[in-house]
């Protein structure tokens, strides 16, 4: 019971980050779920399982609310479901001592985009009339699936802001058609990890336990989305990816002293200065700019 209670306060965690950033749930889940200890293969299929429905019910919700390009879905879930079932059956095959290094260091590397997505990053510009082709959607699919079933996470960091700052789909339209497309490669990966890990090794108390947090965070997330900025935002979840996966490598290599420990805590605290100063010093974020102000400004 008691460890539900931790899988499912992870599983919050993890729906909060997600619902208030539009990504990263796989990230800070698998990130969490290393950190106590969780196997980085059984981390990463047991975030997927869980994905499973909210993906389908995320997708429909996008669907009836016309935020969906079929035509995008198509040419980035096939590639998007064949790179996460090869992942799923590389992470698979993989010992936990030789994977762990390795999740770590890619969802460090993941915490560092959401840092400079949202934190440094610029507002994108769109083009009306334009939509991106097979070139671009093949390749990203491609490589963000396999880059989601090998890390636990990474799908919505890789894909959206690679989308949208493409500038060839509308934002709304980027958000709902890759979540959509998520289901397809969450599928495919849960499918490789089945097939590679053959259910033996997986605790179905962390996929419960992801699924409750999940359902009980949803209206926090948007409590979040309301009273917190994204660069704040951003800085902090990108901080705490930082901190957790950089011990587990100073871990691993042996390199953990008090300087790096102390190092890793300075780096965060830069990071959320920086944000907070890019929020123009609220943590809030700032009211939406009507009509009227916007032609004022102009």
């Amino acid at each position: 019971m008691e460890r539900l209670i931790v899988f499912a306060l992870v599983g919050l965690a993890a729906q909060a980050v997600d619902g208030s950033l539009g990504m990263a749930y796989g990230v800070t889940s698998s990130t969490l779920l290393v950190a106590t200890g969780v196997a980085p293969a059984v981390a990463s299929a047991s975030v997927h399982l869980a994905e499973v429905g909210t993906t389908f019910a995320s997708g429909v919700s996008h669907w009836r609310l016309g935020n969906v390009d079929w035509k995008v879905v198509a040419k980035i879930a096939v590639p998007g479901g064949i790179g996460a079932f090869a992942g799923a059956t590389v992470l698979s095959s993989i010992s936990t001592e030789s994977a762990t290094p390795w999740v770590a260091g890619l969802l460090l590397l993941l915490g560092v985009y959401i840092i400079a997505r949202f934190v440094f990053g610029k507002p994108p510009v769109f083009i009306p009339g334009r939509r991106p082709g097979l070139g671009l959607l093949a390749p990203l699919g491609l490589f963000g699936g396999f880059i989601d079933a090998t890390g636990g996470g990474g799908w919505g960091p890789v894909t959206t802001p690679t989308l949208i700052s493409s500038g060839t789909l509308h934002p709304r339209k980027v958000i709902g058609s890759v979540s959509t497309a998520e289901f397809v490669t969450t599928l495919s990966a849960s499918v490789g990890f089945l097939v590679g890990l053959a259910g033996e090794a997986l605790d179905w108390r962390v996929i419960a336990g992801l699924l409750i947090g999940g359902v009980i965070a949803a209206p926090f997330a948007a409590y979040l989305v309301k009273h917190l900025s994204l660069p704040v935002l951003g800085g902090l979840v990108g901080s705490i990816i930082l901190i957790t996966n950089g011990r587990t490598l100073l871990r691993d290599f042996d390199a953990e002293s008090v300087g790096a420990y102390g190092l890793l805590f300075a780096v965060a605290a830069v990071i959320v200065a920086i944000a907070v100063r890019k929020a123009g010093g609220k943590i809030a974020p700032a009211q939406e700019p009507t009509p009227e102000s916007e032609a004022a400004n102009a």
